[in-house]
């Protein structure tokens, strides 16, 4: 059965497991690097899709479908 537990890097490179784990000796272990902020990782597919929406995005009568929501300044 798989399990998946959370475990950090210290500033040496060191793994530190949760206290509460104990590994028997002999155990397969794979380990998924995440990356840093996932959060605020950009998806591939936006990107290589923004020039194609651009070309909708940019006519006139998109602005003026939109204008009812534009704030005045």
């Amino acid at each position: 059965m798989f399990q998946t537990y959370k475990a950090t890097v210290d500033s040496k490179g060191n793994l530190k497991l949760p206290d509460n784990l104990v590994l028997p000796s002999g155990s397969n272990v794979l380990i998924t690097i995440l990356e840093e902020s996932p959060g605020q990782r950009v998806n591939d597919e936006v990107l290589l899709s923004e020039p194609s929406l651009a070309a909708d995005w940019n006519k006139p009568d998109e602005d003026e479908a939109w204008e009812c929501l534009q704030q005045e300044q």
